[in-house]
C-alpha cells in the first residue's frame, strides 16, 4: 500500500519537499510568534507564508519570467540566431584553422532551441502547481508543528540520540542546500553583473539572471556564461572586452565563490562536491529545475540515514588498515 500511495502521489512529491524545506526555515519564527508573541496559529502561519512568497518566490518568479521572455524571443528568431552562429563559426574557422561548428551542429542547435520553449513552459507550469501544493501542505505543517514533531519523535523507530541527531543534521542540510546554494549563486551573479556593467556587455540584467542559474550547477558554474561570452566577444572583434570578461570571470567571479563559501562555512554545512554533482543529476531528472536544490538534499539525507543505520544496528566495526598492519607487524596477526 505504501508503494501504491507513493506512485499515485509522486507528481506532488516536489511540493511536499518544498513544504518540508520551508517548514524547517520557518519553524522557529512560527513558534516564536505563537508561543512568545501569543499570535493565533493561523495568523502566524499566514504571515510567514506571505513573507516567504514576497521575499523568496516573487523575485525568483520575476527572474524566471525575464528568462522565459528571452528564450521565447530566441526561439521565435531562431533563424537570425543561426545566421549569427554561422558568421561566428566562419570567424572561428579562420582563427582556429578547422571547422568548429558544422552545418549538422547548427541544425541540431536550431531544433533544440525551437523545441526548448514548450518544454520550458511545461516545466514552469509544473513548478507553479508544485508551489500551490507546497503552500497548502506548509500551512497545516506550521499550524500543527509541535504536534507533528512530537508524533515523529515518538514513532520514528530509532534511538533517542539518533532521533535528536536526525533532526539537527536535517535542519543543517536543509539550510545548506535550500539557502546556501542559491545564496552563493546570487553572490556570484551580483559580482558578475558588476563586471558586465563595467565592460559594457549588452543586456547585463538578462545575463545576471542566467549567471545566477548556472552558478548553481556543479563544476561548471558561472563559467558556463562568462567563458562563451568572452569567446564570442573575441570572435566578433571586441578583443579588449573579451579578454576583460575572461580575466574578470576567472579572477573575480570564480574567487567570489570560494570567499562566499568560506564566509558561510560556519552557518551552513560543507556539502561535498561529489554529492552536489550526483544530486543535481538525479534531482533534475526527477523534479526538473528545482532538483538543483532537492537532489543534493536527498543524497545528503540518504548518506545520513546510512550512518544512523550503522549506529543503530552495527555493533562491531572493522579496524582501520593502519591499525591492522601495525598489529600485524608486531606479530599479533589476529586473522588466525
Amino acid at each position: 500500500m505504501t508503494i501504491l500511495l507513493f506512485l499515485e502521489t509522486y507528481t506532488y512529491f516536489p511540493g511536499f519537499l518544498g513544504a518540508v524545506t520551508f517548514y524547517v526555515i520557518c519553524r522557529k519564527y512560527m513558534f516564536r510568534l505563537n508561543e512568545q508573541k501569543k499570535w493565533n496559529k493561523s495568523l502566524a502561519a499566514s504571515v510567514l507564508i506571505i513573507l516567504s512568497f514576497l521575499i523568496i518566490l516573487l523575485p525568483v518568479g520575476m527572474l524566471i519570467n525575464l528568462l522565459t521572455s528571452r528564450i521565447a524571443y530566441a526561439a521565435n528568431h531562431s533563424g537570425d540566431l543561426i545566421n549569427s552562429l554561422k558568421g561566428l563559426s566562419a570567424q572561428l574557422d579562420e582563427y582556429l584553422g578547422f571547422n568548429f561548428i558544422t552545418p549538422a551542429r547548427l541544425q541540431n542547435i536550431q531544433e533544440t532551441v525551437t523545441s526548448f520553449v514548450p518544454r520550458f513552459l511545461g516545466a514552469t507550469f509544473n513548478t507553479l502547481t508544485a508551489i500551490a501544493i507546497m503552500y497548502f501542505i506548509l500551512y497545516f505543517m506550521l499550524v500543527n508543528g509541535r504536534k507533528m514533531e512530537s508524533i515523529l519523535y515518538e514513532y520514528i523507530p530509532l534511538k533517542d540520540e539518533n532521533v535528536d541527531r536526525l533532526g539537527k543534521e536535517f535542519n543543517t542540510l536543509v539550510i545548506a542546500n535550500a539557502v546556501g546554494i542559491p545564496l552563493i549563486a546570487i553572490v556570484q551573479g551580483v559580482v558578475a553583473l558588476v563586471g558586465y556593467l563595467i565592460f559594457g556587455v549588452p543586456q547585463p540584467v538578462f545575463w545576471f539572471v542566467v549567471t545566477c542559474f548556472t552558478a548553481m550547477l556543479p563544476i561548471v558554474g558561472a563559467a558556463a556564461v562568462y567563458v562563451p561570452m568572452g569567446v564570442y566577444l573575441l570572435a566578433i572583434g571586441n578583443t579588449w572586452q573579451g579578454i576583460a570578461i575572461l580575466v574578470y570571470g576567472f579572477g573575480v567571479v570564480g574567487i567570489s565563490d570560494n570567499i562566499s563559501r568560506f564566509l558561510l562555512a560556519k552557518k551552513i554545512a560543507d556539502v561535498h562536491p561529489l554529492i552536489t554533482i550526483i544530486g543535481v543529476i538525479i534531482g533534475v531528472n526527477l523534479f526538473g529545475f528545482i532538483g538543483l536544490i532537492f537532489g543534493p538534499l536527498l543524497i545528503s539525507m540518504y548518506i545520513l540515514l546510512l550512518d544512523i543505520y550503522s549506529n543503530e544496528f552495527i555493533v562491531k566495526r572493522r579496524e582501520s588498515p593502519k591499525t591492522y598492519y601495525k598489529r600485524k607487524d608486531e606479530g599479533n596477526d589476529y586473522l588466525k
